[in-house]
């Protein structure tokens, strides 16, 4: 269905649409620009860290039978991915270029796709909405399954019945919608959770190498939350006030403005306020032992499977020391 969307949509818009070469130099979109440099930084890790956050993807990573199998879906799919995003994000130039956008009255950038559209034929145009509300309805589901797995697994441990489960799953999209509905932008609230996974993920992924032996769940949840902080603490230095500084933390300017505010929502501050951890152990004449490497003993090699690799290891089994690490 993506395909036969992708296809429609880019041969219509094609035969249908005619660009004005005199849009094209004033509307100085292929010119360099400060918010287009940002963008090529901040985009990509939005889109990559808040990935983490969706289920599903999680749900197909474990579903994989091999690491081989991983690697070939996972670049298939970034091939595609990055074929129909920028194929969609070219609709904006075309709007724009047409004249379809801004409009009159103005509209926002937002919704140039759909600009665009009104100026190719009817038939196209129900297609076109028609595969899209299909695309989102596939999206929800996937949305839903891996929201009730969530909660099955994670929170209740699987001792709850799954149809009070799912029972639950349904009365949350009640006031989710009301959200929606609420909110002046539905895209403020995509930023609003780029901006959690900007700050969060990056702490989250450091746990994941063996070399991190000393990550714990501390250095998660007070990094995580140490970013977000540095968020408020960079706006409030850059615009002067705490207000601003706040207003930062739900990007009430939006994401498209003309200064580096919306760089201040930096996932390198995570790390930054982990920094101070260590500065402030020392500060009070504590030895940092957090980063002591635990004792290791060799074990005996278990029998191992099918697929795994031809080169035999001995794992290794760690004692845990029983003096725990201090970090204050």
């Amino acid at each position: 269905m993506v395909l036969g969307l992708i296809v429609l949509a880019v041969i219509t818009v094609g035969v249908e649409t005619n660009v004005d070469k005199a849009l094209v130099d004033s509307s100085g979109l292929l010119n360099a620009s400060l918010l287009g440099w940002q963008l090529i930084y901040i985009l990509p890790v939005a889109i990559l860290t808040n990935d983490f956050f969706i289920s599903g993807f999680w749900m197909r990573t474990f579903a994989s039978k091999t690491d081989k199998d991983l690697v070939i879906g996972t670049s298939i799919a970034t091939v595609a991915v990055t074929i129909i995003l920028t194929l969609v994000g070219t609709t904006g130039l075309l709007a724009a270029w047409t004249g379809a956008w801004p409009g009159n009255p103005p509209q926002e950038g937002s919704i140039a796709f759909f600009l665009l559209l009104e100026q190719l034929p009817a038939w196209v145009v129900g297609i076109v909405l028609v595969m899209t509300i299909s695309l989102s309805t596939a999206a929800f589901d996937s949305f839903q399954s891996a929201m009730v797995s969530t909660a099955s697994n994670d929170l209740f441990r699987n001792k709850l019945n799954l149809i009070y489960v799912r029972i639950a799953v349904v009365l949350i999209i009640f006031p989710v919608v009301v959200v929606a509905l609420k909110s002046p932008s539905v895209l403020q609230i995509y930023l609003i959770s780029d901006l959690v996974s900007a700050s969060s993920i990056p702490v989250l992924v450091i746990g994941l190498s063996n070399k991190c032996y000393w990550w714990r769940g501390f250095e998660v949840v007070v990094g995580g939350l140490g970013g977000l902080l540095t968020v408020f603490i960079f706006g409030t230095i850059y615009y002067g006030n705490a207000d601003d500084g706040a207003n930062l933390l739900l990007l009430e300017g939006g994401l498209y403005a003309e200064d580096w505010s919306v760089f201040g929502n930096d996932p390198q501050g995570t790390v930054c306020f982990l920094e101070q951890l260590v500065t402030l152990d020392q500060a009070k004449g504590h030895r940092f032992d957090a980063f002591d490497r635990p004792h290791t003993s060799k074990a005996a090699n278990p029998v191992r499977g099918e697929d795994a690799q031809e080169e035999e290891q001995e794992p290794v089994s760690v004692e845990v020391s029983s003096t725990k690490g201090r970090f204050f």
